[in-house]
């Protein structure tokens, strides 16, 4: 079986907004959570924000709605298409482009602020990724994210549990060997030059 398999997000690009795919539901009722803790450190009205591995603008679009400036990014081309065609019939005016995290097609100090979440633990090289994060963001930029720690625990509960017996993510989604131990991001986050918060 494939792990780490990122084909998933243009899979279900159709159906995005939809509703219909529990997993891709499970996605979207994440967002007002993980916004509720953004929402604490950071006013976003103005904000110039990337969405790095936005996939179909669930984030994006709730920072647009925050009064964000907002740009999302993902490798998964149909997913952004997906992403392109209902911001437009939301009325949301946001940019949307394909690409990777490892090469941003983006100028120095272009953002306030970047979002990633459910990125970190499969990317090809984090360390390049923290360091394009880090050369985009404006001097004093923060940076929200989140990843999976690589334990037992949660591996049970990310592929285990998640993937193969509740079946809230597909099968192969994750890789358990990518993801990433605080210690190991704490330093990899040192070596792009960020301060992390609390």
């Amino acid at each position: 079986m494939t792990r780490n398999d990122l084909t998933i997000y243009d899979d279900v690009a159709a159906q995005w907004w939809s509703d219909d795919i529990r997993w891709v539901r499970t996605l979207k009722a994440m967002v007002p959570g993980r916004l509720a803790f953004f929402d604490r450190k950071i006013d976003w009205r103005d904000k110039r924000v990337l969405d790095l591995g936005c996939a179909g603008g669930f984030m994006a679009e709730a920072l647009c709605e925050r009064g964000a400036i907002v740009t999302g990014i993902d490798p998964a081309a149909q997913a952004i298409d997906a992403a392109r065609e209902h911001a437009e019939l939301d009325g949301h005016d946001i940019r949307y482009d394909v690409g990777k995290g490892e090469t941003l097609p983006y100028a120095d100090d272009s953002f306030d602020a970047v979002v990633c979440v459910d990125v970190l633990e499969h990317v090809e090289d984090l360390d390049l990724v923290l360091s394009e994060v880090a050369r985009t963001l404006v001097p004093g930029g923060m940076f929200f994210f989140d990843t999976i720690n690589r334990n037992p625990l949660a591996r049970f509960a990310t592929i285990t549990m998640a993937e193969d017996i509740l079946r809230l993510l597909p099968k192969g989604t994750h890789d358990p060997d990518m993801f990433i131990k605080p210690g190991e991001l704490h330093a990899a986050l040192g070596r792009a030059g960020f301060v992390p918060g609390r």
